[in-house]
């Protein structure tokens, strides 16, 4: 329950971030390298659960990693402006 509790905590911060990166098309402040490590650790999460045991939990590690790599998706196709507004 502990484990399903934190899962839904972290996840509730995805669908901002999401909307915030989808509706001012800009990335500026996010690191790609920090969103691939949290999309891998929910993938760990997951294989965790098919190894040891599937229990409803492990929908909670599939939703935020969905969330976490449409972040990404995001990330990558808004990254030129972010480069763009680097001036010097």
């Amino acid at each position: 329950m502990f484990e399903a509790l934190m899962l839904a905590c972290f996840g509730s911060s995805w669908p901002a971030s999401i909307y915030k990166s989808y509706t001012q098309k800009n990335v500026s402040g996010k690191s790609a390298l920090f969103l691939w490590l949290v999309f891998l650790g929910y993938i760990f999460g997951t294989l965790n659960k098919v190894i040891n045991g599937i229990d409803w939990v492990m929908l909670f590690y599939i939703a935020n990693g969905a969330m976490v790599f449409t972040d990404l998706l995001l990330y990558y196709r808004y990254r030129e402006k972010k480069r763009g507004s680097v001036s010097s």
